[in-house]
């Protein structure tokens, strides 16, 4: 499997099997991380971490605390796409970092960046 990349009329391909999502909280400010798996049933977010507490982002039950992180284990099923929109609050968007390397993603509020699981290999951005 490989994870594409849908922004700006464009589509980019990576052929990966799990990423890592980070992006700053627009409110608190703080940090959030996800690591997720592509594969053919979807995008499955295994882990996730926040630095912090707050407005709208208490940990969940079962969260341990490390190094100032909330870990957890979401509980959701296979998403067959990430829908990611900035809102321009952070002035930022996405990180997806995989083991070849990050990139940013959707720094301009309000043109959504999509992410799907998909058949291919990796393309240049």
């Amino acid at each position: 499997m490989s994870l594409c990349i849908l922004a700006a009329g464009k589509t980019v391909t990576l052929a990966v099997a799990a990423f890592t999502l980070s992006w700053t909280h627009s409110v608190e400010r703080t940090r959030w991380q996800e690591d997720w798996e592509v594969s053919p049933a979807g995008l499955q977010v295994v882990e996730a971490r926040v630095k912090g507490s707050g407005a709208g982002m208490e940990p969940p039950a079962g969260s341990t605390l490390r190094g100032g992180w909330w870990i957890y284990a979401p509980r959701i099923g296979p998403q067959p796409r990430l829908v990611l929109a900035a809102s321009g609050a952070t002035r930022e968007g996405w990180t997806l970092c995989t083991a070849a390397g990050c990139r940013e993603l959707g720094e301009v509020a309000g043109e959504p960046t999509v992410l799907e699981p998909c058949a291919g290999s990796s393309q240049p951005r």
